[in-house]
């Protein structure tokens, strides 16, 4: 079954800035009415304002920090006290962290995990019982949740639980629930790099407007499997990784991070 755009109301997450942002215009463009969330309400607003006056869509913005504990049940509180029945669901909020492991800030790593991690399971069960056939669950993953990345290993493995946790949920809901996957881009131009920079990265950034577009079109197909990638070149990378072996795909991940200056000095022992 394809989507129809026109007939569904998309609550995205993270929507302030990035994909979330460039994916809202993208759905927009499509008919959708839209329920923008994010802590930045004048962002959020100032973009509202944009696609109701060029798409004439209904737009509504929430104003949350979804790392609180409860943050996905409130949201859907939120929007049934404004009588607002959401079809659609992106989980695209999230945020990274780089560094040895040792050396990163407790209270950072606990907020990541509480975005990345309990914010997406809390949403996803508050609105997945709302959703039917004709909609979507669209989590957000990343190319980095198909390897450990040392350097990053915290952000990693947040992406890898979204990858298992969202897999599970599409057996759990095909045929009787909204069409649900994860979706996994490679390196986009986002706020995400602007505190740890790009220097040492491979060129081929994408920008979030790609990715949305990539993403729409995974929505436009009949039917899906369980994961999707920005590109072709993306599910060959997801692909060689499984093939390599757990030993060898660390290994090769462990060279780029070191390139990319994640690790900065330390070096591990006895490798």
């Amino acid at each position: 079954m394809t989507i129809d755009h026109a007939s569904q109301t998309a609550l995205i997450t993270g929507a302030s800035s990035g994909i979330g942002a460039a994916l809202a215009r993208a759905l927009a463009a499509r008919g959708s009415g839209l329920v923008l969330v994010a802590r930045r309400a004048e962002r959020l607003e100032s973009l509202a304002a944009e696609l109701r006056g060029a798409h004439g869509v209904r737009v509504e913005t929430v104003s949350a920090d979804l790392a609180r504990p409860g943050a996905g049940r409130a949201l859907a509180a939120e929007v049934d006290r404004r009588g607002i029945r959401v079809t659609a669901l992106v989980n695209n909020a999230g945020i990274g962290a780089d560094g040895p492991f040792a050396d990163q800030d407790p209270e950072e790593m606990e907020a990541l995990l509480a975005l990345n991690v309990t914010a997406l399971v809390d949403v996803s069960r508050a609105f997945v019982g709302r959703l039917d056939e004709g909609g979507y669950l669209v989590n957000i993953a990343s190319m980095a949740a198909y390897q450990p990345i040392p350097g990053m290993a915290v952000y990693a493995a947040s992406k890898a639980f979204v990858l298992s946790f969202t897999e599970a949920l599409w057996w759990e809901t095909r045929g009787r629930g909204p069409r649900t996957l994860v979706f996994s881009p490679g390196l986009t131009r986002t706020e995400f790099f602007d505190g740890i920079g790009t220097e040492g990265y491979p060129a081929d950034f994408r920008t979030p407007d790609q990715v949305a577009a990539a993403l729409v079109r995974v929505l436009d197909r009949r039917r899906s499997a369980p994961s999707a990638f920005g590109r072709a070149a993306d599910a060959v990378g997801a692909t060689l990784s499984r093939v390599l072996g757990r030993r060898a795909a660390v290994l090769v991940t462990a060279r780029v991070a070191g390139s990319a200056g994640l690790m900065r000095k330390v070096r591990p022992a006895g490798v």
